[in-house]
C-alpha cells in the first residue's frame, strides 16, 4: 500500500521495458503519463510503426514517443541498459519464454502478462529468476495476479482457502465454437468484428475454454491450489451464491475436494443470465478455522453458506492492463512479485475439437482445431498429455476422434527450441 510513496522517494525514474503493444500493452502505456516516476523507455513490437501508433491513440505526447526506442526483437529490450523491469506482453508462449530467458540472463526483473507462457514454463522460469535474484511476476490486473493477492490475503488472515477463480460467459457447446462462428456469441457481425480491429482466434479461446483454463493453471500453480481432476466445470453461479455452490461436496456443494480452482458461468445451462454474475470479476471461497471466526462473519455481513462457516470475497471487475504498474513497481521497488509460480499443479492441454485427420497441422489457442482444458499437472505428466502452448503448427502422426486429450505421441516430434527445454524443466517439478 505503499508503492506511490516509495516511487516518489526514490531518486530516479523505474525505466519499463514493453514487448508488445497490443491491447494489453496499450492499456498500460496509457497509464505512464499519469504515473510521476514511471517511464517506458523501450518498447519492442513486430511492427515499431504500429508500436508508434499505439503510444499516439492512447495520448502520449509526440515529445514521449520521440524520446522512446523502438525495436522489432524482445531480446534486444531484454539486454538493454535503459531497461529495469521487462514486460512481455506477446501473447505467444515460445516468444514469452525467449523474452523471459533473455530477461533473467540480463539480471533484470520481468512481468510476464503472457499467461499462455507462464503456463507452459512458469515455475522453471521463476526458479530460474530467483536463483540469479531476479523477479518473475504476474502481470497485475490480469485476473490470476489478482485471484493470488486474493489468497495470500486469505491466508495471511488466517482463513482457509477452499476455492478460488473467476467468472466467464460459458455454454457447454462453447467448446467446439470457432474462429468462424465466434462473433455471434458477442453479439457481433464478423464485418463489425473485423472494422473493430478485433482478432478472432484470440477472442475464441476467451470463449472455447482455454483461456479459462490457462487461468486456472496458473492460478494453480501460484496459490498452491488443485486442479479438478475431470476439467472445469464452470457451474452457473452468481456472487451471492459463491459460498454454497463452491463449498465440497461433502459440505453440500459443488467441488470435488478442498482447496481448489474453478471458473463460474454467467450463464445458466439453458442461456438464460445469471442473478448478479461475476462474469468481470475474481472470487476466493474461504472457510472460518474456528466457531468464533464462522460467528463474526455473520455478524459482519457476509453472505455465506447454509452452515455459516464458508464464505466468499469477490472484485468485480478487473481493469487488465490499466493495473498492470501495479507489478512493474512491485518489482522494482520491492523486489516482489504480484503472484509467482511454485508450483507445477495445474496443466493446460490440448483437446481435440473435431476428428482430426493424419497429417492435418494444429493451430493452436482458439482456432480450429483444438481448444485448452485444465488438468492436474501429475496427471498431464503422466500420460504425456500436449500442451496447448505447444499445439501450433506441429502436424498430427496419426489420427483421433474429437473430444481426445492429445499427447506428444499423437503430433510429429516438437523441434528442439529454449520453449520446450524449459517446458521439460517445468514437467520435471510436477507434484508425485
Amino acid at each position: 500500500m505503499n508503492l506511490f510513496a516509495l516511487l516518489q522517494a526514490r531518486d530516479r525514474p523505474v525505466r519499463a521495458g514493453l514487448i508488445g503493444a497490443g491491447k494489453f500493452g496499450s492499456m498500460f502505456l496509457s497509464q505512464v503519463p499519469s504515473t510521476p516516476g514511471l517511464e517506458v523507455s523501450v518498447i519492442a513490437d513486430l511492427s515499431p510503426d504500429r508500436a508508434k501508433a499505439a503510444c499516439l491513440s492512447v495520448g502520449w505526447a509526440e515529445e514521449r514517443i520521440a524520446a522512446t526506442r523502438f525495436v522489432e526483437d524482445g531480446r534486444d529490450l531484454a539486454r538493454d541498459d535503459e531497461v529495469d523491469v521487462v514486460i512481455d506482453a506477446t501473447g505467444a508462449p515460445a516468444a514469452g519464454v525467449n523474452h523471459a530467458l533473455a530477461s533473467i540472463e540480463a539480471g533484470k526483473h520481468i512481468v510476464m502478462v503472457n499467461v499462455e507462457a507462464d503456463v507452459l514454463a512458469g515455475p522453471a522460469l521463476a526458479k530460474r529468476a530467483r536463483s540469479a535474484g531476479t523477479v518473475y511476476s504476474m502481470a497485475y490486473g490480469d485476473q490470476p495476479a489478482l485471484v493470488a493477492e486474493m489468497v495470500d490475503w486469505a491466508r495471511a488472515a488466517g482463513f482457509i482457502v477452499q476455492a478460488a477463480g473467476k467468472g466467464t460467459k460459458y455454454l457447454p457447446d462453447y467448446h467446439s465454437v470457432t474462429p468462424d462462428t465466434v462473433w455471434v456469441h458477442y453479439g457481433l457481425t464478423p464485418d463489425e468484428a473485423r472494422a473493430a480491429g478485433m482478432n478472432s482466434q484470440m477472442f475464441n479461446s476467451f470463449l472455447d475454454g482455454t483461456k479459462s483454463a490457462i487461468e486456472m493453471a496458473a492460478i494453480a500453480n501460484a496459490c498452491g491450489l488443485d486442479a479438478p481432476g475431470t476439467g472445469l466445470t464452470f457451474p452457473p453461479c452468481g456472487v451471492d451464491d459463491l459460498a454454497r455452490i463452491l463449498r465440497p461436496r461433502e459440505a453440500g456443494g459443488q467441488i470435488d475436494g478442498r482447496g481448489m480452482v474453478e471458473v463460474v458461468s454467467s450463464l445458466e445451462r439453458d442461456g438464460r443470465p445469471v442473478f448478479r454474475d461475476l462474469r468481470w470479476g475474481v472470487y476466493v471461497v474461504i472457510e472460518a478455522p474456528n466457531d468464533y471466526a464462522a460467528a463474526c462473519f455473520r455478524q459482519y455481513g457476509l453472505a455465506t453458506d447454509p452452515s455459516g462457516r464458508f464464505a466468499a470475497m469477490y472484485k468485480p471487475y478487473h481493469l487488465i492492463g490499466l493495473e498492470l504498474g501495479i507489478s512493474v513497481l512491485s518489482a522494482a521497488l520491492r523486489a516482489e512479485p504480484t503472484g509467482q509460480a511454485r508450483e507445477f499443479r495445474g496443466d493446460a492441454v490440448a483437446v481435440a475439437k473435431r476428428d482430426l485427420r493424419q497429417g492435418e497441422r494444429l493451430d493452436g489457442e482458439g482456432g480450429w482445431t483444438v481448444w485448452g482444458r485444465l488438468m492436474p499437472a501429475r496427471a498431464s505428466v503422466a500420460t504425456g498429455a500436449l500442451p496447448i502452448g505447444l499445439a501450433h503448427a506441429v502436424a498430427m502422426k496419426r489420427a483421433v476422434r474429437a473430444g481426445t486429450v492429445l499427447t506428444y505421441d499423437d503430433v510429429d516430434p516438437l523441434p528442439e527450441s529454449p520453449a520446450l527445454a524449459v517446458r521439460r524443466e517445468t514437467e520435471a517439478m510436477a507434484a508425485r
